[in-house]
């Protein structure tokens, strides 16, 4: 049994965790196969978008406590070790110049949690659930969640979802800005491969630049980011995609990128 699956479909790859019996939580091995097919997924030309969703009733429960309480060198070790490939896999998401989306399916919870948070878009069924986790069995939060969460919902929401570690609903996800769309269960893997082909649709190329910006904004002086966009912006007018963006603007018609 493949603990990650992959299938692509007109250029959008959807990426499943594939341990339903244990709500997709993760081992070594687990999250180690992820980061590797996440990576292949960011440099493989063929591919415009990636969706990822869990097998079953969970998106993912986060890192395998008993797995990480049980491992012979003991918890702290295995979960150092967690923690490496799956902040390899963090980092190729938001550093890739592709949309990635998460289909929450069911519980996101943990580094579940976290991993939802640095895609770019999330969709999410009325009845799966987002929980931080972390702090409730006295750990601290990893996989960028302290990152992303202050981003997404601010300060002083970040630090009480963080401190109460109340279960947030679909419903409270949407008014505070943690999930992009909400849908019926069973149909948030096949709306997020909608966003995902409208957005093949597009130029990649901007997408890319855009996506990069805005991630290092918070981090960047403002001088910098002007420079910055300033390159983005001639460097995209060059492209084939930008001259083909401004050609169609200028006869008035709709664009046609990735010629």
């Amino acid at each position: 049994m493949n603990v990650v699956e992959v299938e692509v479909e007109g250029g959008v790859a959807r990426v499943f965790f594939n341990k339903p019996k244990v709500f997709n939580s993760f081992d070594l091995e687990m999250i180690s196969e992820f980061a590797t097919k996440i990576s292949s997924l960011s440099i493989d030309p063929g591919i415009r978008g990636i969706v990822i969703s869990g097998r079953g009733k969970a998106f993912c429960a986060g890192g395998d406590v008993r797995w990480a309480a049980n491992h012979p060198q003991g918890a702290s070790a295995a979960l150092h070790l967690l923690a490496r490939s799956l902040h390899t896999a963090i980092v190729e998401i938001r550093r890739m110049k592709k949309p990635v989306i998460a289909a929450i399916n069911g519980v996101a919870a943990g580094a579940g949690f976290s991993l939802a948070l640095a895609c770019d878009f999330r969709v999410m069924e009325k009845s799966a659930v987002l929980r931080q986790a972390y702090t409730s069995n006295g750990l601290c939060i990893d996989g960028g969640g302290t990152y992303s969460l202050p981003r997404l919902v601010g300060l002083a929401r970040a630090l009480e979802i963080a401190a109460f570690d109340e279960p947030i609903s679909a419903d409270k996800a949407l008014e505070w800005g943690l999930v992009t769309k909400v849908v019926e269960d069973g149909k948030s893997v096949d709306e997020a491969f909608n966003m995902a082909k409208t957005l093949a649709d597009k130029s990649l190329y901007s997408f890319g630049w855009v996506k990069e910006l805005l991630t290092e904004s918070f981090s960047t002086p403002l001088e910098v980011q002007l420079e910055k966009e300033r390159k983005g912006l001639a460097t995209c007018a060059a492209h084939p995609d930008g001259q083909e963006g401004i050609q169609a603007f200028l006869e008035k018609r709709k664009p046609i990128f990735n010629k």
